[in-house]
């Protein structure tokens, strides 16, 4: 059975079909990378897959459950969580504070005064702090941690949900190389039963982490093969470059 399937989606806005007739199948435990150029796709079928926007075609399928019609809310009790470009950290809280918030509101705990008081709780904040590299930053308040350590702090807010899909759009945006390298570091050492299916620019961190890549253009899939298959692409190639001269796209 596959981890996270899609058969058909489809989405247009106006004349534009941003998302056109797309399948993709991500297996149990891998490391999946969703890749194109700029106006590819990729933001639109993440969304549509998350639940966030609605598709005018086509079926999204966690595991053994049809969730196409299904909330956001719903997808994640169901084992889907994610993480998004853009998103917000309360500036008050510290990193401690902030993941046992989720743990929390996940795990339906009654909201009240911080972890010390939910010993339980706090233990899982801590657990998941140090998953994602931040055991040392725990008491430090979100405005304190760097563009890097926010981006790995909601990470850990993911995982706070115990998926079994956990979906990252552009984790590494914004990130200087030695944040990209934490962050590539945090994501290989995730759990082998958590699923991730990633969007990203940053090719390096792609070749470095997925077992599978799926190549977006103009709204459907180019290719979806092993990373040395797009590597090898002419067509990928073509797509990035509007070429398909042989010079190096990728970079190690």
């Amino acid at each position: 059975m596959s981890a996270l399937t899609c058969r058909g989606l489809s989405r247009s806005f106006g004349a534009l079909r941003a998302v056109d007739d797309v399948d993709l199948t991500v297996a149990p435990g891998a490391r999946h990378a969703l890749i194109g150029p700029n106006g590819a796709g990729k933001s639109t079928l993440f969304r549509l897959l998350t639940g966030r926007m609605r598709a005018d075609a086509g079926t999204v399928g966690l595991g053994e459950h049809d969730v196409t019609s299904l909330s956001e809310v719903r997808r994640c009790r169901l084992g889907m969580s994610q993480t998004l470009q853009h998103s917000s950290l309360f500036a008050s809280l510290t990193a401690a504070e902030t993941v046992a918030l989720a743990a929390r509101r996940h795990d339906g705990t009654r909201i009240v005064p911080w972890p010390r008081r939910q010993p339980r709780v706090g233990t899982r904040s801590a657990e998941l702090l140090g998953l994602v590299g931040l055991a040392d930053r725990a008491g430090d308040t979100v405005p304190s941690l760097s563009h890097g350590e926010r981006k790995q702090l909601e990470v850990a807010l993911a995982l706070a949900c115990s998926p079994s899909v956990l979906l990252l759009d552009e984790p590494a945006a914004g990130m200087s190389p030695a944040e990209s390298a934490r962050l590539l570091a945090v994501l290989a050492d995730l759990p082998s039963e958590v699923t991730v299916l990633f969007v990203e620019h940053d090719l390096d961190l792609v070749f470095d982490l997925a077992d599978r890549v799926t190549v977006l253009h103009l709204g459907r899939v180019l290719l979806s093969g092993t990373p040395d298959e797009v590597r090898a692409s002419d067509a990928v190639r073509e797509a990035y470059l509007g070429t398909s001269r042989r010079e190096e796209l990728f970079t190690s």
